[in-house]
């Protein structure tokens, strides 16, 4: 009996968080209520308050779903990506942009987290969810860079926190392109080519081997 509720807890909760992705997709995070989320789940308040706190950490649970195989990914040790550092970020920003274009539970919430958010209070949980996502993921690209250059398939002199920040910026702008106007381009298909182009940028541009502060 036991396992039978917690079953059955377990399936509460994931249709509390299937609801909350389709509710903050089509209205937004800031126009969604948690009763909102409680009429589109099938499930009362409470239901929703006994598996989470707040609308911040059903949010953290939604983004999780995704998260946690990127952070899989970006967040491997060097030990695991020991013979091609560059290789494996390569590979992790192309899994990222295809599992966007063939994976619609992906694609939903990579649109809420960047289109839907709506954010406008810095000590807003989630403002700060998404920022400490950032720095992270700007951090561990680096770890992966100086790997990188440690076996010489970067230039000695790279500046890894510049490159870092290029290479985010260059990734996510263009997902965040593909996900305002999905019809410009096709992302599976350019994904490789850019990914590669940006590489190269790593390599060859003088300008990222200049010797700015980071």
């Amino acid at each position: 009996m036991a396992r039978s509720t917690k079953e059955e807890a377990l399936e509460t909760r994931n249709r509390i968080i299937d609801a909350a992705e389709e509710v903050f997709y089509a209205r937004g995070l800031a126009q969604t209520s948690l009763a909102d989320v409680a009429v589109a789940a099938d499930v009362t308040r409470g239901a929703i308050y006994w598996h989470f706190k707040n609308k911040a950490d059903l949010f953290e649970a939604m983004s999780e779903r995704i998260r946690l195989p990127m952070e899989s990914l970006m967040n491997a040790t060097s030990e695991e990506y020991a013979a091609d550092p560059l290789g494996h970020l390569r590979e992790t920003w192309i899994h990222l942009l295809r599992d966007a274009v063939l994976n619609e539970r992906t694609r939903k919430v990579l649109d809420i987290l960047f289109l839907k958010c709506e954010l406008v209070d810095r000590n807003d949980p989630i403002w700060i969810r998404q920022q400490d996502c950032y720095l992270s993921g700007l951090e561990n690209m680096e770890r992966i860079l100086k790997d990188a250059i440690a076996l010489k398939q970067l230039p000695a002199d790279l500046n890894t926190r510049l490159a870092a920040l290029t290479l985010h910026g260059q990734v996510v702008g263009l997902l965040m392109n593909w996900l305002f106007s999905p019809s410009t381009f096709d992302l599976a298909e350019v994904a490789e080519h850019v990914i590669d182009t940006c590489l190269d940028g790593l390599r060859y541009a003088p300008s990222q081997r200049s010797k700015i502060a980071g």
